[in-house]
């Protein structure tokens, strides 16, 4: 329970003693109460939100406010849920960023300064559905505050760009282009599926381990210490055969032939 004004004074309610002294004191408290009728901007908790991270127009959320109201007594009156609030995302005509509420999320949401329900469910245009002004029901969640320690992330510091998932990463397009001095993968296992052909230029290609081909492999020189054909190795323009290995110590496809 919170103090009213007068409560030293064993008096209760939101009127203190000073608010009738004067014609300007009891102005002045009526412009008060009419103020504190007005709804701004406010911490609120995510109750309930309508999409789930998927591809999909921007949704809508069900928010409750986080301060609670006070009476005249000084006694706590929690707010209601406020349903059907539009959220913020950040997108540019076809492109956005993706990141939906959840429940139990705290964020910021700020209150319309009029009925923006007509809007909502027409998503154009449109006159006031009512003429309540700074209303609760007109309430916009603009994203989060004061909540935890994040587990997928992307992160911007002094060190670079991070890009972290418990789960997984996914790059989708018709091209992708990595461009760097150095670019290093390190993983327990690597795969690469092209169903069409795949090519690497660069003046060297090392391979440090053993290196197993099933199909067919063409090259001019081949240099690694075991090379594994399990079909076909052609060697500047010879062919080698398969189902063999081959130990290579030096340049070249006529060292150290080894069959099976």
């Amino acid at each position: 329970m919170s103090s009213s004004p007068n409560s030293s004074a064993g008096i209760q309610g939101q009127q203190s003693s000073s608010d009738g002294a004067s014609p300007f004191n009891a102005h002045a408290f009526l412009v008060k109460q009419m103020l504190a009728r007005m709804a701004t901007s406010m911490m609120v908790e995510v109750m309930a939100v309508t999409n789930d991270g998927g591809v999909s127009p921007v949704g809508l959320v069900d928010i409750m406010p986080l301060v609670n109201q006070v009476d005249g007594d000084g006694n706590a009156v929690p707010h209601v849920t406020i349903h059907g609030c539009p959220y913020s995302r950040i997108q540019g005509g076809t492109n956005a960023v993706i990141l939906d509420p959840q429940i139990g999320d705290t964020g910021i949401a700020v209150f319309a300064s009029r009925d923006i329900s007509s809007v909502i469910a027409t998503r154009a245009q449109a006159n006031p559905g009512s003429e309540r002004r700074f209303d609760w029901a007109d309430g916009m969640y603009i994203g989060g505050a004061l909540n935890g320690v994040p587990t997928q992330y992307v992160q911007f510091s002094e060190a670079g760009v991070a890009i972290v998932s418990p789960t997984a990463i996914k790059l989708q397009a018709p091209s992708i282009d990595l461009q760097a001095p150095t670019i290093t993968m390190e993983c327990e296992t690597l795969g690469i599926d092209a169903s069409t052909s795949a090519s690497v230029t660069t003046p060297t290609f090392t391979v440090n381990g053993t290196v197993v081909v099933t199909e067919t492999v063409t090259a001019a020189v081949v240099e690694a210490p075991v090379v594994a054909a399990g079909t076909t190795l052609t060697v500047a323009e010879i062919p080698i055969g398969g189902a063999h290995e081959h130990n290579l110590t030096g340049g070249g496809h006529t060292l150290g032939v080894k069959f099976p």
